[in-house]
């Protein structure tokens, strides 16, 4: 065990804590992100964070009203386990946009971007460069963006204008600008949904989708754009079941889908679930995470906020260790001072892209 003092209001608590290496000099949070119920941080969470040391947090509209706010509750949220924790955010722009106006600018769905935009490829970088602007002004370092995932005329609508494009080569070009655009302004990029979402006929924040092609199509062309970015810091897993690959576990609890991440697709960086909170997969969250721990992946994700789900997991989810603790060291280690561009200048040639 190791002993921590933790910020706590104007008072230190010390919390015992177990540790992966036995190292008491060692500390090492566990394979977790979580996310909290509003603006501000209420005692109970404060508390809860600290004994749960999850590597990093995940923040959405519900917890968004004002700069100073947002700023201020990144600040707490760090403060909560006394160390510089990695903040997430969803602000891929569009329908899926956490800071919005009138505080942050309002963006058009991408897919409708792709089709307006004179250089799409350039108005996507410039995209991720303004974003990322916004982010690192209030603290927050990792965007839950590029999507690789490939739109087709099926594609369920609440993926289909988040999606970049509709055929791979394109969709990696402009994956690739969204992902070079944020790391030049200081903020991380997460590479969703891995192996490929485009194919989901349904939501899955609310059913499994279930993707019936055939495994050489889907390399040729699903598969396609994430082999190319597999050299991003982070990624997230789809919840998806493929039958042809794996008959019965969706990606995220399937030792077989991550193997293929891993090893077909090539993806190096530190990979995440997607929301373990979401209704595509079965049984308590509990046991969703351990499934996709046993089954590869690095971080559990879960975003809903409620405290009771959230104590739980962190009584099953261990501290980071091994090959998963390297993978998100390398990630954090991969984050860049941003470039020093003038924002207003870019925000100009972005207008005048799509006007």
């Amino acid at each position: 065990m190791r002993a921590i003092s933790a910020p706590c209001c104007c008072r230190r608590t010390t919390i015992a804590f177990p540790c992966a290496s036995g190292d008491p000099a060692v500390s090492t949070p566990r394979q977790l992100i979580l996310g909290c119920a509003g603006p501000r941080l209420t005692p109970a969470e404060r508390d809860l964070f600290a004994r749960a040391d999850p590597w990093g947090f995940i923040l959405f509209a519900r917890n968004i009203e004002t700069p100073s706010q947002l700023a201020a509750l990144v600040a707490e949220l760090r403060a909560a386990l006394g160390r510089a924790a990695p903040v997430l955010i969803d602000q891929e722009g569009g329908r899926v946009q956490r800071m919005g106006p009138p505080h942050w600018r309002g963006w058009l769905p991408p897919l409708e971007q792709t089709a307006r935009a004179r250089d799409p490829q350039r108005a996507m970088y410039l995209r991720g460069r303004l974003i990322a602007t916004e982010l690192a002004a209030v603290g927050i370092d990792v965007n839950c963006a590029p999507l690789a995932d490939i739109a087709r005329p099926d594609t369920h609508p609440f993926l289909r204008n988040r999606c970049y494009a509709d055929s791979p080569a394109q969709v990696l070009t402009l994956a690739r600008a969204m992902a070079a655009g944020l790391q030049a302004g200081g903020v991380l990029p997460v590479l969703k949904h891995i192996p490929g979402h485009g194919r989901a006929r349904s939501d899955s924040h609310l059913a499994l989708p279930f993707v019936d092609t055939p495994v050489a199509e889907l390399e040729a062309t699903d598969f396609a754009p994430f082999r190319a970015l597999a050299d991003l810091p982070l990624g997230m897993t789809g919840h998806l079941l493929f039958p042809a690959l794996d008959a019965e576990a969706p990606v995220t609890v399937s030792p077989r889908l991550i193997a293929l991440i891993r090893n077909g697709i090539g993806f190096r960086g530190a990979l995440m679930t997607d929301d373990i909170s979401m209704q595509a997969l079965p049984g308590p969250v509990t046991q969703r995470a351990a499934a996709a721990l046993t089954a590869g992946c690095d971080l559990v994700l879960h975003c809903n906020g409620n405290p009771a789900e959230m104590a739980t997991l962190a009584e099953i989810c261990p501290p980071l260790a091994g090959t998963a603790l390297a993978r998100c060291n390398a990630a954090l280690a991969a984050k860049a001072s941003p470039d020093g561009a003038d924002s207003r200048a870019l925000a100009r040639e972005y207008d005048q892209l799509l006007d």
